[in-house]
């Protein structure tokens, strides 16, 4: 049944399982981990990192497949990632010396972890 409390337990914790092996491949990769489930006035960054200067803030989507993953994120959900980067940017002027992008990062059931760099722009 949509919408049951046993039903959103289960998502939840699927999506804690998606960021906890997001930032684990993030920290492999050599990042710094600034944050988790970060939230703003626009909505939530699920994660923010940072390597030589550069920020990522990143959105962690988690279905059976990749390719659903990838299929996940709607331009509605893009809209509100770049709002909720604006506000976020404009609390932690510190972060993102080098630059800053919006990476997706791709978690399928089995755990595979992929990283879509710089998968979200501002007209996009």
């Amino acid at each position: 049944m949509k919408g049951s409390p046993a039903r959103g337990g289960a998502a939840y914790a699927t999506g804690m399982r998606a960021e906890t092996l997001a930032c684990a491949a993030l920290t492999r990769d050599g990042w710094t981990i600034l944050g988790r489930r970060l939230r703003t006035g626009a909505g939530e960054i699920d994660i923010a990192a940072e390597r030589d200067g550069l920020l990522a803030l990143v959105e962690v989507k988690a279905r059976p497949t990749l390719t659903a993953a990838a299929f996940a994120l709607l331009p509605r959900q893009r809209a509100r990632l770049l709002a909720a980067a604006e506000i976020l940017l404009d609390q932690n002027p510190g972060w993102g010396r080098a630059g800053t992008r919006i990476d997706v990062m791709l978690v399928d059931a089995a755990g595979t972890v992929r990283r879509i760099s710089d998968a979200v722009r501002l007209g996009d």
